[in-house]
């Protein structure tokens, strides 16, 4: 302390600062080389020129930037193996790890060329990269101020993506944080708040899937169709083939759900009224999305008056009825009324979804001639009206902005909808 206590006078001191003053230009100064000088030594002594050119050509060397590779970027087979043998071979590269946090940023970014974005073992082998005890704090102020921070975020950068992925880490992880940051560090407070958080919401659906989802299409359009059935437990799946209908020009699947009370919904309905086929709307199955179609009608106005006001709804959960000092729960009011369905909503009544492997016309098509040689014979005396619903020109109107958009004729429908009218015979 006294050293550099002796060391600070010494510079601040004013004879000092005169003499800093006196050798900064020649400290600070470069010297450059003119013609004249150039010829001088030309005619000087050769060897001399022959270092001095050794020299320049040693610097200029030691300025030109090594390339920088990217091996994630360059690798030729795209596997598991291929990248888990990369990361080995950096480990192996160098004792100290230097630009360990680059190399964990690039192999994260990469991860899903390599179809590795949900593996907990390549999630590991990251963390395993940073070096063992150089970044666990020692005292309270380290541990609040985040030590050695441009590390520690790192790793809460990977567990973010854990997280964003899906990615349940395990106790093996946690020993590996301890061993990385200590029991302070940031990193380890993510994966804390991640293990009380991930299993309460990982089971939690009451649509479970497999994991891994399914790569075809059919069974992840079976998951689809059966989570939307799910409302009415009653519902049947079926799966239909468009080549068993002889004019079909698709050669496709369609996955159709109906449920009785649906088929009795359908049954009833007048020869007088129009059905439509509207969609297509998606449905998510985790990350994989799907398009399905309704098959519905306008809802039934008079039917809707006939219902009895008093009606009770059993979802409804402000007027619960819970018994208190004895006294009887209120009991419903005798009545003998109409009751409607689930599928009878205030918009409209819905017979029919489905999920086709094309979504083209001629595949709806089929499948409302495979409902009729299936039961439903009034489908063939019934109009039935696609509404397609394009996403086109909501997404213009985005871009260009409403000012740029051209106005809409009385011919253009305000959904964007175009209506084609289908009767029993193909067209």
């Amino acid at each position: 302390m006294i050293r550099k206590l002796h060391c600070l006078l010494r510079l601040h001191s004013p004879v000092n600062r005169t003499v800093y003053r006196q050798r900064a230009p020649t400290l600070f100064t470069r010297s450059y080389a003119t013609t004249d000088d150039a010829n001088r030594n030309a005619n000087a002594d050769p060897k001399s020129n022959n270092k001095s050119n050794k020299r320049a050509g040693t610097t200029s060397s030691s300025k030109s930037l090594p390339a920088i590779r990217n091996p994630f970027a360059a690798a030729q087979d795209k596997t598991k193996n291929t990248y888990l043998t990369m990361v080995e071979i950096f480990e192996e590269r160098d004792v100290h790890r230097r630009n360990h946090v680059e190399f964990i940023y690039a192999a994260l970014k990469h991860m899903p060329d390599f179809n590795v974005e949900h593996d907990l073992e390549v999630y590991k082998a990251l963390i395993n990269v940073m070096p063992k005890g150089k970044f666990i704090p020692t005292n309270l102020f380290q541990a609040e101020f985040m030590h050695y921070p441009k590390q520690q975020q790192c790793i809460i950068d990977l567990l973010e993506q854990m997280e964003d992925y899906g990615v349940m880490p395990d106790y093996e992880m946690e020993a590996m944080l301890l061993n990385v940051f200590g029991n302070k560090g940031h990193p380890l407070r993510k994966y804390w708040r991640m293990m009380y958080w991930m299993p309460k919401f990982k089971n939690l659906s009451p649509w479970p899937l497999p994991d891994p989802v399914p790569d075809d299409t059919l069974e992840i359009a079976k998951l689809a169709v059966e989570r939307m059935c799910t409302v009415d437990l009653r519902s049947k799946i079926d799966v239909f083939e468009t080549r068993e209908i002889k004019d079909s020009l698709d050669d496709t699947w369609i996955v159709s759900g109906m449920s009785p009370e649906q088929s009795k919904l359908l049954r009833e309905h007048s020869r007088q009224k129009a059905l439509y086929i509207e969609g297509p709307f998606n449905i998510w199955i985790r990350n994989r999305r799907i398009n399905y179609f309704t098959l519905r009608a306008d809802a039934d106005a008079q039917f809707l008056a006939q219902l009895d006001e008093r009606q009770v709804d059993d979802d409804d959960v402000t007027q619960i009825g819970v018994p208190f000092f004895g006294r009887a729960p209120p009991r419903r009011h005798n009545q003998l009324g109409k009751l409607r369905s689930v599928h009878q909503q205030d918009d409209g009544t819905i017979f029919a979804i489905c999920a086709t492997g094309t979504s083209t016309k001629d595949s709806l098509l089929s499948w409302i001639r495979l409902l009729e040689a299936r039961g439903y014979a009034s489908l063939g005396e019934i109009p039935v009206l696609f509404r397609f619903t394009s996403s086109v020109p909501a997404k213009a109107e985005e871009i260009e902005g409403p000012a740029n958009m051209p106005a809409q004729t009385s011919d253009t429908a305000s959904s964007h909808r175009e209506e084609h009218t289908e009767t029993g015979s193909r067209p």
